[in-house]
């Protein structure tokens, strides 16, 4: 057993519990241990948290019992659902339950939970701009989040919330650059002339991570985050620098975004419309700045993208 406060992880093995469980492992302090929740304790990356010396537990979202029993004698958590595995606001809230119950039950005394806004307290139910989906949401990966911020409050368990963003990853897969038939390469975003704040993945759990180093200090307050606020021109240009070849920004429109061939295509069609009309609400509320004095080496586009330039190239 350790004398150190050991928080608990879910999604230790993903991007956003990963990062956290990295930092913890990473620091030269060792103020924490890491004890990683997963479905999977026998999975590549599970065994490679319990080689770097996390304790490695089993733990399902969706049996809050099970959830219980990872929680005991922890200190605090960090919590994440995964949305889109699954695309159910009913699943993503009944997980978010679970957390929250189990959570009170041992007693921990701080909680991160990874959440976004609900976006229906700036776009009216009637706004025809954007159609209701899931019955009653505009984003439903945002609204079903927010709306659960209420679950942890309503059971009395000390929460720091911590909004995300887009990753800066998404530019590897759904918005990599793709040369055109003139040849030119570009990046398609449907943003306008609007910033999106985006994020290196690690640095949402290195920054949870400056948040349990903090106390309770952030308990009950939201901490925004983002790596950079940029247009898709600002995007672009740092691609052609990074590549030394120029690359241009093409906006898609918000029917493009609908008309791809993904299940959420509408969800997220909606939380582009939301990203660029409520650009005051979104990236206003987000300064890298104030994130990176919960986590110093928080990385901007520019040095993301020089960390994986590689994988743009090879």
């Amino acid at each position: 057993m350790t004398d150190k406060k050991i928080i608990a992880v879910v999604g230790a093995t993903g991007q956003q519990g990963g990062g956290l469980a990295r930092a913890i492992l990473d620091d030269p302090a060792g103020r924490f241990a890491v004890r990683a929740i997963t479905r999977r304790p026998d999975s590549d990356a599970a065994k490679a948290l319990a080689d770097r010396g996390a304790e490695v537990v089993t733990g399902d979202l969706d049996d809050e019992a099970s959830l219980t029993k990872a929680l005991q004698g922890a200190y605090g958590a960090f919590f994440v659902t995964a949305f889109w595995e699954y695309n159910s606001v009913e699943r993503e809230h009944a997980q978010a339950h679970a957390m929250a119950a189990a959570a009170k039950a041992a007693g921990l005394q701080h909680v991160i939970w990874s959440t976004l806004p609900d976006t229906r307290e700036h776009i009216p139910h009637d706004d025809d701009r954007v159609p209701t989906l899931h019955g009653s949401y505009k984003v439903p990966h945002f609204d079903s989040k927010g709306e659960a911020d209420s679950f942890f409050i309503d059971a009395g368990v000390p929460t720091t919330f911590l909004s995300t963003t887009m990753y800066f990853e998404s530019f590897l897969d759904f918005f990599r650059p793709a040369r055109g038939e003139d040849g030119t390469l570009a990046i398609h975003l449907p943003m306008g002339d609007r910033k999106l704040p985006g994020i290196a993945s690690e640095d949402i759990g290195r920054t949870a991570f400056g948040i349990f180093e903090r106390g309770t200090e952030l308990v009950g307050q939201t901490v925004n985050v983002s790596g950079e606020n940029l247009t898709g021109e600002e995007y672009a240009a740092a691609f052609s620098r990074e590549l030394g070849e120029d690359v241009v920004y093409r906006p898609m429109s918000l029917d493009a975004v609908r008309g791809l061939p993904f299940p959420g295509a509408e969800d997220t069609a909606n939380m582009f419309f939301f990203y660029a009309e409520y650009e005051d609400v979104f990236a206003g509320a987000r300064d890298p700045e104030e994130v990176r004095k919960l986590n110093p080496r928080l990385q901007d586009f520019a040095t993301w993208l020089a960390a994986n330039r590689d994988k743009f190239t090879g």
